[in-house]
């Protein structure tokens, strides 16, 4: 096997080192001193990261991916003492347990994971027997894990690693290679698979029953695949999803409803529930993270990104990027996926869309989203060299990725669709977009997300480099100015601004606002809790975990043993202004998606009968401490 470019000083991976390094410790509830007033509106509630924490890691210089990894919540429940009142943090941390995570502890000898990493899936360097064996290892050990002496047969391979959650009475940790899986808060704890109508846990405490995910026959564990990014929608408390799959029709489509929203309303307002309804017009498997979702349309975007193992009959890589291919946007109606409208315009890269919404008056639909003009961060992201591609000049953009606004232009006739605009809205490096929960899927004034100073993401993640900025943008008035003024279509931009720039603004009204981390301070993704009695939509919090590189790590860039991360809580109307850090007992790895969990959705979780649990076989030292 190639040996991995850059690996660090001790000979690590960059994505297995630094506070990119798995932790193995897991702690109860474990309370935090902090700085700074906590707001008593966090009171009973939790903040909950997701992210990946490989548990096979015998070898630390393997092919490693940022996205690879089982799953682990790291969470921060804000209790209120009875007597004070006062608020205190207390940090937890779980795997979740899933069927890989669970095989992978009852096996002492396995040093790497069980799953191929994506690294070596999408690595150009990597001959295609390499591959191929890489997956039919993973197929050797799957089916191992079924045979007599086995503590744990993989039925699942998802590993639940991405993001988390909460609808109707269920917190679910989600990513693109299984269903669901059912998190019992706040203890984090693993209740089991979710599969669109009941959870493994739950006993005979639901009672729904009817088609899942999937369906039925051989094949149905593929296609209840779910997307690492489904939508909830505020009003009506609707769980929209897709399933993407290497079989045709490549990506089916479900609607959950709210059994609890029904039950309070008239039933005939709202709709049934759809389950692998198939979504027409896409003809080959794709990699796709994520989708736009308004009031009443839904977005699908098929990009020249794939994600498919018959790539290797065609001498191509399982995750394959075409550059001379087109970017392909799907609108159609939220219940007549059939009705789909294409919208065809240059390749590029898509991870997470920001909001989505419609214009009744020009009858359109509205989606931001965070658009790279290339696959770099595939590569850079498993520290791997892009390979050189021969671009039409009509598709040759600069490196980046930025917020990017799109109309797409609703009509009844067969052919492609007219995108009326298609534009960044600022050139500053943009990506993990959030969107205040209650304004999402109408037309929001306020998108959050990180940034990196100096660089673009693509080219910050070959070196494992991390985020240092955390941005808000005034999507509606840079969305006005644009349109008063339009940028050139595709490759323009509103705001042409730097970071240095921003942050140097004196103006109150400017369009974007830029939290600068001190020095050697990274963070993450942020999540915005609102205030109670809030009097703008930006009135509220940004919650972040945060990691001092420039005291908790030695030397040679790894963690100190007693390294630690904090909490920060941010005034997001300043974007100036920490109200709060809040010391954790030990760090937290840099991750991916988190949620804000209320106090209501805590109390009115549904009942679970049972837990997942280790095997009993395996040492107390590897449970929770």
């Amino acid at each position: 096997m190639q040996q991995r470019e850059g690996l660090g000083k001790n000979g690590r991976n960059p994505w297995l080192s630094g506070n990119f390094a798995p932790i193995e410790r897991e702690l109860p509830f474990t309370p935090c001193s902090y700085t700074g007033s906590i707001p008593e509106d966090f009171a009973g509630g939790q903040y909950i990261r997701n992210g990946g924490n490989p548990v096979s890691n015998g070898d630390l210089s393997r092919d490693a991916h940022w996205f690879d990894g089982d799953g682990m919540l790291s969470g921060v429940l804000f209790r209120c003492q009875e007597r004070s009142g006062r608020i205190q943090p207390n940090f937890t941390n779980r795997f979740i347990l899933t069927d890989v995570y669970l095989s992978a502890k009852s096996s002492s000898g396995l040093k790497k994971p069980i799953l191929p990493s994506i690294a070596t899936l999408v690595n150009p360097q990597e001959s295609l027997i390499t591959v191929i064996l890489c997956i039919f290892r993973t197929l050797a050990l799957v089916l191992r894990s079924h045979l007599p002496g086995s503590q744990k047969a993989i039925k699942k391979i998802g590993v639940a690693n991405t993001a988390i959650y909460f609808h109707d009475g269920r917190a679910l940790a989600t990513c693109e290679s299984g269903p669901p899986m059912q998190i019992k808060l706040p203890e984090l704890a693993t209740a089991g698979w979710y599969n669109g109508r009941t959870a493994e846990g739950e006993g005979n405490h639901t009672t729904e029953k009817g088609p899942v995910f999937g369906g039925s026959g051989p094949l149905g564990w593929f296609k209840e695949w779910v997307t690492a990014h489904p939508k909830v929608d505020p009003n009506t408390k609707e769980l929209i999803l897709y399933h993407n799959t290497f079989i045709p029709p490549f990506v089916n489509y479900s609607i959950i409803p709210s059994t609890r929203m029904s039950a309070m309303s008239d039933n005939s307002s709202y709709p049934t529930r759809m389950l692998n309804r198939s979504v027409p017009g896409i003809a080959s498997a794709k990699m796709m993270h994520d989708f736009g979702v308004s009031k009443a349309y839904t977005v699908i975007m098929d990009l020249p990104l794939s994600l498919d193992p018959l790539n290797l009959v065609k001498n191509r890589h399982v995750i394959d990027y075409n550059p001379k291919g087109r970017s392909r946007f799907g609108v159609f109606p939220r219940y007549r996926p059939q009705d789909i409208q294409w919208f065809e315009t240059n390749p590029c890269c898509i991870f997470h869309t920001a909001n989505t919404w419609q214009t009744a008056e020009t009858k359109s639909v509205n989606m931001l989203c965070c658009r790279l003009t290339s696959a770099v961060l595939i590569y850079s992201a498993g520290n791997i060299t892009a390979p050189t591609y021969d671009v039409p000049p009509d598709f040759q953009e600069e490196e980046q990725c930025r917020l990017y606004y799109y109309e797409f232009e609703l009509s009844n006739k067969k052919s492609m669709g007219n995108i009326l605009n298609q534009w960044a809205l600022a050139a500053t490096p943009f990506e993990f977009p959030i969107v205040r929960d209650d304004v999402s899927m109408s037309a929001a004034k306020y998108i959050y997300g990180c940034s990196v100073g100096g660089t673009s993401f693509g080219a910050a993640l070959g070196g494992a480099v991390k985020i240092n900025a955390l941005v808000k943008i005034d999507v509606e008035t840079l969305i006005a100015k644009g349109k008063g003024k339009p940028p050139t279509p595709i490759k323009g931009c509103v705001d042409k601004r730097d970071i240095d720039v921003i942050l140097a603004s004196s103006d109150p009204h400017d369009p974007i606002r830029i939290f600068k981390l001190p020095d050697g301070h990274c963070t993450q993704e942020p999540r915005f809790v609102p205030r109670r009695d809030g009097t703008s939509e930006d009135d509220g919090w940004l919650v972040s975990y945060v990691f001092d590189e420039s005291t908790q790590l030695l030397a040679d860039g790894e963690p100190k043993e007693d390294a630690y991360s904090e909490l920060w809580i941010i005034d997001a109307k300043s974007m100036v202004n920490v109200v709060a850090k809040i010391r954790l007992p030990q760090r937290v790895p840099y991750g991916f998606h988190g949620n804000w969990m209320s106090q209501e959705e805590i109390a009115g979780q549904r009942p679970v009968e049972r837990l997942r649990s280790l095997p009993c076989s395996i040492s107390r030292e590897s449970k929770v401490i």
